[in-house]
């Protein structure tokens, strides 16, 4: 029995109940894929689940504004991959008709799908004969014909996209069951750590066992450095409003709402120059305890953020705000897409 074979007979006992493979929706397969980039299945499941509930169709999302569409992918991260899924909604409902794209050349013109991306929707949505290249992909060809070529470089992704394309069964009609079942069995069975090795149907040729090098393949060579930044926030409240901003683009969270921000490397702990400028233009208020610093750790980034609470006399008019903030009630801030680190400090405070 070949490798292909072996692994479709594997699948149909093991594959988790995932909504997204109950649908020939290209639009739901679309959703589902975008939702899952570099996101794992148990976090992207009730991000894909709201997505299809307020936007059932593609039209939906075109129609929605963006903080709507932002409002509701809210705490998922890589945010820029809302912005691209609200642009090529609106492209497809406008431009296209409706129609969305039926193969892999046409999807990877699109805003926000690239090569992985392409192919899986081309292949769950519209059967077409293309092979899917993951990370669970790279990890089960890698270790179990031995390649040693990094992951990361141009030459080693087209060295395991082609051996991907030969695997492909001959059968056209279950090349879009080998592909999910091919990543399913690098989710599961051939894991990055303690992979179940014991069980595997694949054991026996698999080349990473017989020479006992499952943790050193794949190789990748790019790692990602971490920056560290330390932020003051202040959390301005004038008769329950709080003063918040939209974030532009040039740095990270484009499009989000935050608080009156400030750079506090060299004064981290130190009341933030704001609540400094308020006193010396005899603007009163209250200043709430300290609340304890909050580590949010990104992909590229590592903040260490600082929240003040300042409350002004209702009694009084609130002092000007400084440029492209705004005062926003409670029920505004709750409906506005924020950062997830501001969301749970919202709620954690009851403010």
């Amino acid at each position: 029995m070949n490798f292909s074979e072996m692994l479709l007979q594997w699948y149909p006992n093991h594959k988790r109940d995932l909504p997204w493979r109950d649908t020939n929706n290209p639009y739901y397969i679309w959703l589902s894929e975008i939702i899952l980039q570099q996101t794992r299945v148990k976090q992207g499941l009730p991000y894909y689940e709201a997505f299809i509930t307020r936007f059932p169709t593609i039209q939906d999302m075109a129609a929605a504004t963006e903080e709507e569409v932002m409002r509701t992918w809210q705490g998922l991260g890589y945010y820029s991959r809302a912005r691209n899924m609200h642009t090529t909604a609106k492209y497809i409902a406008h431009e296209l008709q409706g129609n969305l794209p039926t193969n892999k050349a046409e999807w990877l013109k699109l805003k926000g799908v690239g090569e992985y991306t392409a192919s899986a929707i081309a292949s769950f949505g519209f059967g077409e004969r293309v092979s899917v290249v993951d990370g669970n992909v790279f990890r089960v060809l890698a270790r179990f014909f031995g390649i040693e070529d990094d992951i990361s470089s141009i030459k080693g992704a087209k060295i395991f996209q082609a051996l991907a394309q030969t695997l492909l069964p001959a059968q056209d009609e279950r090349v879009s069951t080998y592909n999910q079942a091919i990543m399913e069995f690098g989710a599961l069975q051939c894991t990055p750590q303690k992979p179940d090795c014991m069980y595997c149907p694949l054991q026996a040729s698999c080349v990473a066992h017989g020479t006992g090098r499952q943790g050193e393949l794949p190789f990748k060579s790019l790692k990602t450095s971490q920056k560290e930044r330390f932020f003051n926030y202040t959390i301005l409240k004038h008769a329950e409003n709080i003063a918040m901003r939209k974030r532009e683009a040039g740095d990270i969270w484009t499009g989000l709402y935050d608080f009156i921000w400030e750079d506090a490397a060299g004064r981290q702990g130190e009341v933030p120059l704001c609540l400094d400028d308020l006193k010396n233009n005899k603007h009163y208020f209250r200043l709430l305890p300290a609340y304890a610093p909050v580590k949010h750790i990104l992909t590229h980034q590592t903040l260490f953020i600082s929240f003040w609470v300042a409350v002004l006399p209702e009694n009084l008019p609130p002092p000007c705000l400084p440029e492209g903030y705004a005062w926003y009630t409670p029920e505004k801030v709750q409906n506005l897409p924020k950062p997830i680190v501001i969301a749970q400090f919202l709620e954690k405070n009851g403010l």
